[in-house]
């Protein structure tokens, strides 16, 4: 299980455009890679999958946190390049697309890959993915606008959670990252300084470019 963070507020790779926004590539064990969430807009997306070697066209799935524009913002030029990728949605806020599959995720939690579960739309905001991975459940999370606890808890009802990644918005209940090994604070999140030094050895930068292997 891979996961690629193509767009960010800041980059890990030199060649790589930041933005305001957040989109990863998720390559499962199970099927075709799933995009999750799609950066604050077309030209920063499409310019950062390229830089990487991603080929969007190959994306079996979309799937979107919530419906803010720095995580809707590069998906027309998704979908123009990509014909075929499901959509699964937080809800009825997003605009429908004609020809298109496309799944409206509710309250509860859902399958998305055999290795890949939504956490269902948690609070009527947002939903995140997480991913059966041999080291445990990892949790990709949009901004987190729902209470970290609720999240990791909904994530902790398919198994042990092993880590995190994405951005944390506000989030500073810190002892809910207590047990787990992996942490990457993202995008929005207001705290990172003091996550990266209270979870030193356990929480790394983020940053377009950032691949990590689970």
């Amino acid at each position: 299980m891979k996961i690629r963070v193509i767009c960010d507020n800041e980059v890990k790779d030199a060649g790589l455009q930041p933005n305001w926004g957040f989109a990863a590539l998720i390559e499962s064990n199970t099927g075709t890679p799933i995009l999750f969430d799609t950066g604050a807009d077309g030209p920063t997306l499409l310019h950062n999958s390229h830089s990487l070697g991603i080929d969007l066209s190959g994306v079996g799935a979309i799937v979107i946190s919530h419906a803010h524009w720095d995580h809707t913002g590069g998906l027309s030029a998704v979908l123009r390049m990509n014909r075929s990728a499901e959509l699964y949605l937080p809800g009825p806020q997003l605009n429908s697309f004609a020809g298109r599959k496309v799944t409206v995720v509710g309250n509860d939690s859902m399958q998305i890959r055999e290795d890949v579960f939504s956490t269902g739309v948690l609070e009527g905001i947002e939903q995140s993915l997480v991913l059966n991975t041999e080291k445990g459940m990892f949790v990709v999370t949009g901004c987190a606008h729902p209470e970290m606890k609720g999240i990791l808890d909904r994530a902790s009802k398919l198994g042990r959670v092993c880590g995190i990644a994405g951005g944390f918005h506000g989030f500073q209940d810190f002892k809910a990252f207590e047990g787990l090994s992996l942490i990457y604070p993202c995008h929005c999140t207001q705290h990172k300084r003091e996550i990266l030094e209270l979870f030193e050895g356990k929480a790394f930068e983020c940053g377009a470019g950032l691949l990590i292997e689970l």
